[in-house]
């Protein structure tokens, strides 16, 4: 029966447009990736085919041994490599090639910087590369038919590169995808074999599929030179064919763990640092994992599958394997194989087997103490842009994995006021190390930025005394301080929560100081709370400032200011959530000249404008926002009107 021809021209998606001009422009210097990503695709359809076949044996149809060709015509001017693996449909082609249907698509062009070089750096991350043959093609043809589906249910797929392509039913005899690159004019130097065989060398010799070529055999003459057997081809694999976490470590060289990365990670960079591990015993596995050098476009999207793919003996499972890796490290790419599952492991298996949590605890391990061996490493450059790229994410070990917290604890570095710099590269570890003879806690401050933590009044005391205080500004650091109390005994103590307790760092000229001000301004805090009502919950003098007239404190137990900014900014009802809404204490400096003119006012309008005034710039200083802006202007200019005068 003849195939009914459905032949239709597509637009490409304008997301579709723009990957191709960056792929063209922008990786023409490194041209030969077209390759590496053809025979990546060819691999990644292969394991799929395997993986199914697990369940349906009838789907390798009497063909089960999956292999890649590379061919090329000179005469025609094209290359073409193929696969019998898992095959697409119509639809599948459609999504795959004319769209880009995925998550994280918003987050990829928002990353775009316009910088072609940087921008290049993505496009592996996104698992475009398929676009990166019309670098070197003025035209490409892929023919590709589904595992399950019949011959005459094959489709074409054509395309030179600009607004548009073809979709065409075709027969094909087998199985698989079929890609053909008809090379620009310029592009000849693809035409050896040499060549090619060179780039497969370098970037695919750790596919664990066989990548085929033709190979001439020559004639075969006696000793009268005549031929005695005609010059044949033969195949010829060209790769080594195996899978490269199976091979011993010594004999794996630096370019191929970095090659292998970049197939597995998606990547165009080469990786910051790698574990390659096998672990024997009642539950056996291989790893190799990999750091990244630098955070994916996605970093933040939930939906987003994790890095690490599963295999059993050698058989690809699942790309999507949250059981392997915590949230919290999910930008680790790399594979774990492991003999001590069944081929045939479900979903929910997976989600339910000891084996698999023994595995993710080993896995989890041996990240741990790599990036704790970066940490301690005399360079600390590795460390510090890892820390860089993937310290937020990391702080949320703290809050997910308390079994390892104390461990992720000693990875987490913050700026601090002995740091002149806004990079955060102060462990916790050195913070205990430097800390004063009597002092019994590590302190910090949060804020919604660094310049405002920096600059915060409640640490003009602690300055004054020369007492490091952490500065925290990311909006994880709130959550990660509720999970982590301590660290080797000593507690964190917000500089702006509860009553600040120096007495072992003061002198007693200090305390006798203190005990004669409280008596002093009695009076003045008592008017002070009749000012400002149910404003605050306290008023009272404050033992933190040094050169600020006042500051607003929490509670020692009660949410801080900047979390409850950052719950408000985040569509949080508190109220009914039962949670924020306790008045903040209101502190004056009993040495700062306002709040001395405040205990000498006589008149009780301009007591109560200059006190609220106060009030309102502590809130300002705290990085909130006044109910009433225009009556704090008001109070303002009347109160430097009477100055002026």
């Amino acid at each position: 029966m003849a195939v009914e021809t459905k032949k239709e021209t597509l637009g490409f998606q304008t997301e579709v447009k723009h990957l191709m001009h960056l792929m063209i422009h922008s990786l023409y210097s490194n041209k030969e990736i077209f390759l590496r990503e053809l025979i990546s695709n060819a691999s990644d359809a292969a394991d799929k085919l395997r993986y199914k076949a697990l369940s349906n044996d009838s789907l390798y149809d009497g063909d089960s041994q999956l292999k890649i060709r590379v061919d090329f015509d000179k005469d025609a001017r094209t290359i073409t490599v193929s696969d019998n693996g898992i095959g697409m449909t119509r639809d599948e082609v459609q999504e795959h090639i004319g769209t880009i249907a995925k998550s994280g698509t918003k987050q990829f062009f928002e990353k775009l910087t316009g910088d072609e070089a940087k921008d290049s750096e993505l496009i592996g991350q996104f698992g475009v590369g398929f676009y990166s043959t019309f670098i070197v093609a003025d035209k490409v043809t892929l023919t590709t038919r589904k595992a399950d589906v019949k011959a005459d249910e094959a489709v074409c797929w054509e395309s030179a590169g600009e607004g548009d392509y073809t979709l065409e039913s075709v027969e094909k005899a087998t199985r698989g995808t079929e890609v053909v690159l008809h090379l620009k004019e310029t592009e000849d130097e693809f035409l050896e074999s040499y060549r090619l065989q060179t780039i497969i060398k370098k970037f695919s010799d750790h596919i664990s599929l066989p990548i085929i070529m033709d190979k001439e055999i020559p004639a075969e003459t006696d000793e009268e030179g005549k031929e005695t057997a005609p010059s044949r081809i033969e195949d010829d694999v060209v790769n080594s064919a195996s899978a490269l976490w199976t091979r011993s470590k010594d004999d794996i060289s630096a370019e191929e763990y970095n090659e292998f990365y970049k197939h597995v990670g998606h990547d165009y960079q080469e990786p910051l640092a790698h574990i390659h591990s096998r672990v024997e015993g009642n539950t056996e596995y291989s790893l190799l994992l990999y750091l990244p050098s630098h955070a994916p476009f996605d970093l933040w999207d939930r939906d987003a599958k994790q890095g690490v793919k599963l295999y059993i003996r050698k058989v690809f499972i699942t790309d999507d394997a949250e059981q392997l890796m915590p949230r919290y490290l999910r930008f680790v790419r790399g594979i774990i194989d492991t003999d001590s599952l069944p081929l045939n492991v479900s979903r929910e298996i997976l989600q339910q087997s000891k084996k698999i949590s023994t595995i993710k605890g080993g896995a989890v391990k041996k990240v741990l103490a790599l990036l704790n061996t970066l940490a301690n490493d005399e360079d600390h450059s590795k460390y510090s842009s890892f820390w860089k790229e993937f310290g937020n994410v990391i702080k949320e070990g703290v809050i997910e994995d308390h079994k390892n917290k104390d461990k992720v604890a000693k990875l987490l570095r913050f700026s601090s006021t002995h740091s002149d710099a806004e990079a955060q590269n102060v462990a916790l570890a050195d913070y205990v190390s430097r800390m004063k003879d009597d002092q019994e806690h590590i302190y910090y401050v949060t804020a919604d930025s660094h310049a405002a933590a920096k600059n915060s009044p409640h640490l003009e005391i602690f300055r004054k005394k020369g007492i490091e205080v952490l500065l925290m500004s990311d909006r994880v650091d709130e959550w990660l301080l509720s999970n982590l109390t301590e660290f080797e005994g000593k507690h964190l103590q917000s500089v702006a929560k509860g009553e600040l307790d120096l007495n072992k760092l003061d002198s007693e000229d200090d305390k006798k100081e203190q005990e004669k001000a409280d008596k002093d301004f009695e009076s003045v805090i008592k008017q002070m709370k009749e000012v400002l009502g149910d404003k605050v919950s306290e008023v009272r003098l404050s033992h933190r400032l040094t050169d600020s007239p006042a500051c607003l404190v929490t509670g020692a137990h009660d949410m801080s200011l900047n979390m409850e900014r950052i719950m408000k900014e985040a569509g949080q009802d508190l109220s009914m959530m039962g949670m924020g809404g306790a008045k903040p204490i209101f502190e004056i400096n009993p040495d700062h000249v306002l709040v001395a003119n405040v205990k000498a006012e006589q008149d009780d309008d301009r007591f109560a404008d200059i006190t609220q005034i106060l009030f309102d710039q502590s809130i300002l200083s705290e990085g909130g926002q006044l109910e009433n802006p225009t009556e704090f202007v008001h109070k303002l200019n009347g109160l430097l009107q009477g100055l002026l005068k």
